[in-house]
């Protein structure tokens, strides 16, 4: 959920109009309307003061991100020296040429017959 989401969805359940909102918050109700539509990046004091105008004080989640990268690759890449790196960053490089040439060829040659 975004904080635009949060404000708005948290407003909207406490029966609060945007006006009512921005007065208790200490702000206006073009900058409540602007967080809510996703216009104006909120910082947390910002987000946090309008989250406690509403009874509710905001938290912070963290999760694992979906990564098609495995995270000890990670790790280990990052014991692997600058040159390395660099040698295989290359080497795939190359690897991903070759292979988009192929697949040209292999679409001209299918396209012919």
């Amino acid at each position: 959920m975004t904080p635009a989401e949060l404000v708005r969805t948290t407003r909207e359940r406490k029966r609060l109009s945007q006006r009512r909102l921005a007065l208790r918050a200490g702000t206006s109700q073009s900058a409540v309307a602007r967080i809510e539509r996703g216009d104006e990046e909120v910082t947390w004091p910002r987000l946090r003061a309008l989250m406690i105008a509403m009874g509710e004080e905001p938290e912070l989640s963290s999760s694992p991100l979906a990564s098609r990268y495995d995270p000890s690759d990670l790790l280990s890449d990052r014991t692997t020296s600058p040159e390395s790196r660099l040698a295989n960053g290359i080497a795939f490089n190359e690897f991903a040429t070759e292979l988009a040439l192929a697949g040209r060829q292999a679409k001209a040659v299918g396209g012919r017959t």
